[in-house]
């Protein structure tokens, strides 16, 4: 049995295995054939993001890499709405929070708000590409998961708002960051600025969302459809694929080529593509290796 630690800023330590997955209290998580689905299933509160979801999340999906348990993830929801954002008693329990010295109470805001930060920063971090599956509403806290998420496909009554700025605060947990690479800069700041609704078609004609679906069966056949076809490949290829492009984001032509030369140096084996040409060769599917789960340095 893998236990891990999820270093929490400011709350110490999170344990989480994948037998303790049927425990969560905000998602259903299943495995099969290299693909992970993880469901939001607070549909009656619309699936909002409350104190245990915020630990929930990242713990599952470093679980599944760590473990390398799956190639893929789909995160998606039960209910019409894929999430209403942030739940109100969060909020509630930061505004509580306003009170003592002005500068150890800024010191403690900033520790939490980065520890939402890094609820979502998980998502890059792992080594397996995580589709985002979306119907109905994606609002606040949502838009900044799925600006996180490597691909995203939704239903045609999707819809995206960038709640906050009608709330009265900026946005802090990474679609201000995110979200103009994923669509032009123009729109982003009128989205953020303005709080209106993206629909579906507008989101598709963007670059925002990869594909619409016209229900929810087919958003989730699709969205299988493409995460079978991704773990079909090497999982060392896919892994070193979204490290380069997510490098490549926030780096210059320069300093990414040499870093993808560098990475080549001592990733490029020969096994994969021994099996990729004899499969072809074969004519059948390539079975490649499974990645190995992250072992400690120090135990």
């Amino acid at each position: 049995m893998i236990v891990f630690r999820v270093k929490k800023r400011g709350l110490g330590y999170d344990i989480m295995q994948i037998e303790d997955f049927p425990k969560l209290k905000t998602l259903n998580v299943s495995i099969d054939n290299g693909v992970a689905e993880i469901k939001f299933c607070r549909p009656e509160k619309l699936n909002s993001m409350n104190a245990f979801f915020w630990s929930e999340l990242p713990s599952v999906l470093k679980a599944i890499d760590k473990k390398a348990a799956a190639r893929v993830a789909i995160i998606c929801a039960n209910g019409k709405h894929f999430t209403a954002g942030m739940d109100l008693a969060i909020f509630q329990h930061m505004l509580s929070r306003f009170d003592g010295e002005p500068a150890r109470r800024a010191e403690q805001l900033r520790s939490g708000i980065l520890e939402l930060q890094d609820a979502f920063n998980v998502i890059e971090q792992i080594r397996l590409p995580v589709i985002a599956a979306i119907r109905g509403a994606c609002v606040g806290g949502g838009v900044d998961l799925v600006c996180a998420t490597d691909i995203r496909f939704c239903t045609e009554d999707a819809f995206f708002v960038i709640k906050e700025t009608a709330l009265g605060i900026t946005a802090d947990v990474g679609t201000l960051q995110r979200l103009q690479h994923v669509m032009p800069s123009g729109l982003a700041r009128e989205l953020a600025y303005t709080s209106r609704p993206l629909g579906a078609a507008e989101a598709l004609s963007c670059g925002f969302v990869n594909y619409v679906c016209s229900d929810y069966d087919q958003l989730m056949a699709h969205a299988r459809a493409t995460a079978e076809q991704i773990a079909a490949h090497s999982p060392v290829a896919v892994h070193g694929t979204k490290v380069m492009l997510n490098y490549s984001r926030d780096h210059n032509v320069s300093d990414s080529l040499d870093y993808v030369a560098t990475w080549q140096a001592g990733m490029l084996q020969v096994a994969d593509m021994q099996e990729s040409f004899q499969a072809a060769k074969e004519n059948r599917p390539s079975q490649f290796e499974d990645l190995y789960f992250r072992r400690s340095a120090i135990k």
